[in-house]
């Protein structure tokens, strides 16, 4: 008998996954691919949204027509500030614009000076001014620089929702990739801003239904119920917001590193925005507080600087451990030893400067900089909630020195870890799913390990 299963995308940047879950959410088949990128109309790199189609279509096809498993459901998690334009038949009109495209300056100052003040704009939106990362900058963009494609547009589908069109050929929108540092929506409103309405934007997005809609479809002789898509930050939230009771903080670790809130029942004001803070959206349409830093990002670079300074691999870093004698020799007369390059801090001097002869030492004294760092990211998620609670997954989870760290320096809160490269496609499964979860999920799933400070000498 053929064993019941959900099947899920989970698109990143780099991998693109498929996967399939059993009735437990275990994972029992996976399946990776890359594909290289190309270029838009500036030259600017961007995905390969022919490609990825492709692969999905024959990925899904052969796995349905397979005797092991019989596939009920589908879902999607994708990175997000991407958009998909669609003409009348259904046709992309488009490259998928990378989100890292710069923007053109005059349309930014254009839309502030119509729209803002910025301050004001950043707090109702809770997003910063990131240019495409703002998905809703660049229907603007297209409305008054390529206003001839802008016209032929029927529906614009943020890349979650455009992968569930695929299948279904239902243009839908939904709240998780609406929230994202879109630009799009109105917190205090709980709607679309004034100004999509006002620049008759929301003409060409489709109906926003819940994160947890799917589509009861016929696909190629089989029932089937396919999901409209989600957001993979949000996704990733999921799991732990179904399955724990009390309030708590999650640090998605990796090339950015993001502490997520979504407990917080303020809206952002200024010091959260000048600490780089953005909303991201539950399922239920609730703001997530994230406090975000570039901290993965700046750890690569330096660990590669302090390889070629010790003449060791570039690899060392990953084979040091706590040490505790380390540690208190460097806070014992303690003074900020490295210059950032991606990540800016009062406490960084104008240059880096050590006296270490040891690999460890320095390394030490990197991890200290970097954790207190990410422990004020950690403090301003939290705001004025009192959160005892905090998860650490991702890149940095495994991290021994990091994670020490950060238990001796948030000695008030509870920290685990978590081990699963599954979150974000974990969290579509659960989302298109009826199954509650309980405390021993994240036990079993996750394997969720405890941590506890280390005694002061």
């Amino acid at each position: 008998m053929k064993e019941e299963v959900t099947a899920v995308f989970d698109i990143g940047k780099t991998n693109k996954k498929f996967f399939l879950f059993n009735q437990d959410f275990q994972e029992i088949y996976r399946e990776y691919a890359r594909f290289d990128l190309i270029v838009d109309e500036d030259g600017h790199p961007t995905e390969n949204l022919d490609a990825l189609k492709t692969w999905m279509k024959e990925v899904f096809t052969r796995i349905l027509n397979t005797d092991k498993h019989n596939i009920k459901a589908i879902n999607f998690s994708t990175y997000g500030a991407s958009l998909v334009h669609l003409d009348e038949s259904g046709k992309v009109l488009t490259p998928l614009y990378n989100y890292t495209k710069p923007l053109p300056e005059d349309i930014i100052k254009e839309f502030y000076g119509k729209y803002g003040p910025p301050e004001e704009f950043y707090k109702s939106t809770g997003s910063a001014n990131d240019g495409m990362l703002n998905s809703g900058f660049q229907l603007y963009w297209l409305k008054h620089k390529k206003p001839k494609i802008y016209s032929k547009i029927k529906f614009s589908l943020h890349l979650p929702q455009y992968l569930s069109y695929i299948f279904t050929g239902i243009a839908l929108s939904e709240y998780t990739s609406i929230g994202c540092h879109t630009a799009l929506w109105d917190y205090n409103k709980k709607d679309y801003h004034q100004w999509v309405y006002e620049e008759e934007i929301h003409r060409k997005l489709p109906q926003i239904v819940s994160t947890e809609t799917s589509v009861n479809m016929n696909y190629n002789g089989r029932r089937i119920k396919i999901g409209v898509g989600i957001h993979d930050s949000s996704a990733a939230l999921l799991p732990y917001v179904r399955s724990i009771k009390d309030k708590f903080i999650l640090v998605s670790t990796g090339t950015w590193s993001i502490a997520l809130n979504p407990f917080s029942e303020q809206a952002l004001n200024e010091e959260d925005i000048a600490k780089n803070c953005i909303n991201y959206m539950r399922i239920n349409g609730k703001p997530v507080k994230a406090s975000r830093v570039f901290l993965g990002n700046e750890y690569g670079i330096q660990v590669k600087k302090l390889a070629a300074h010790f003449n060791l691999p570039e690899v060392y870093h990953k084979s040091v451990s706590f040490d505790y004698d380390t540690f208190f020799d460097i806070i014992k007369d303690f003074s900020y030893c490295f210059k950032w390059e991606t990540i800016t801090d009062p406490n960084m001097p104008e240059r880096t400067k050590f006296s270490y002869n040891k690999f460890e030492h320095a390394y030490h004294q990197l991890m200290i900089e970097l954790v207190l760092i990410q422990v004020n990211y950690i403090k301003v998620a939290a705001g004025n909630d009192v959160i005892e609670k905090l998860y650490v997954d991702g890149g940095f989870s495994d991290n021994d020195v990091y994670i020490k760290l950060v238990s001796h320096y948030l000695r008030n809160m509870d920290l685990s870890t978590t081990d699963s490269s599954l979150g974000s496609a974990l969290g579509a499964a659960i989302a298109i799913s009826d199954t509650k979860l309980n405390s021993k999920f994240l036990r079993k799933n996750y394997s969720l390990k405890k941590h506890v400070p280390f005694i002061i000498k």
